[in-house]
């Protein structure tokens, strides 16, 4: 679990060791919950059980709630110029299920009569989707939307980039940069690796409305 600090030891020595920072795309986040410091009354992150999320001005925290279960299945941050919708999944100690992850997501969009294309992104090999959908006036368009997996210490977090990110991913940009700031909890009760890290409703939030930020 990722070590919380309370307010009034800040000034204290910190007896525990500072945590190896990541190297290479994720140098910057996003995060394993062991590489951050959460103080007990920290009210800047969202906690959303598996993922910790920073709001930003001009994106909306939404959660995508399964209708027959009442269950959150993943995370959305919504902005003018595009979103990101994030799961994350669990993984082996030693061991990348990106690779199968893209094999999955690849059939499965097969199935819908889509394609999937692999590129390299700022992170390794994205996959980017393209699918007809229907529009509101019953038109009907080509959705572009961009698969990112990101592995961490024995998660995956995978995020599907819509509108702009998913064409012109910018390190700056305000969905690229909420990305970033994600903190990834994966706890320690066993979780066989490709299952989906349980996600959860903050307090007296209801998933019908938007969450702070």
């Amino acid at each position: 679990m990722f070590r919380r600090r309370k307010a009034a030891d800040a000034g204290e020595p910190d007896p525990v060791p500072e945590p190896e920072q990541p190297a290479g795309p994720r140098a910057h986040g996003p995060w394993d919950a062991s590489e951050v410091d959460v103080d007990e009354d920290d009210q800047t992150r969202v906690d959303l059980g598996s993922l910790l999320v920073t709001p930003r001005d001009g994106l909306e925290l939404q959660l995508q709630v399964e209708e027959g279960t009442g269950e959150v299945a993943a995370v959305i941050l919504a902005g003018t110029d595009g979103a990101a919708e994030l799961r994350a999944f669990a993984a082996p100690r030693n061991g990348d299920i990106w690779d199968d992850v893209r094999r999955t997501v690849t059939a499965e969009v097969a199935q819908m009569g889509g394609t999937a294309t692999e590129e390299q992104g700022f992170f390794g090999t994205d996959l980017v989707l393209s699918l007809t959908v229907e529009l509101p006036d019953g038109q009907l368009a080509q959705q572009v939307s961009r698969v990112v997996g990101i592995p961490g210490p024995r998660w995956l977090l995978r995020a599907t980039l819509f509108g702009r990110p998913a064409v012109d991913f910018r390190q700056d940009g305000d969905v690229e940069t909420a990305l970033r700031d994600v903190v990834v909890v994966r706890g320690g009760t066993p979780v066989p690796p490709g299952d989906v890290l349980p996600l959860t409703l903050p307090p007296n939030a209801h998933p019908s409305q938007p969450l702070p930020g």
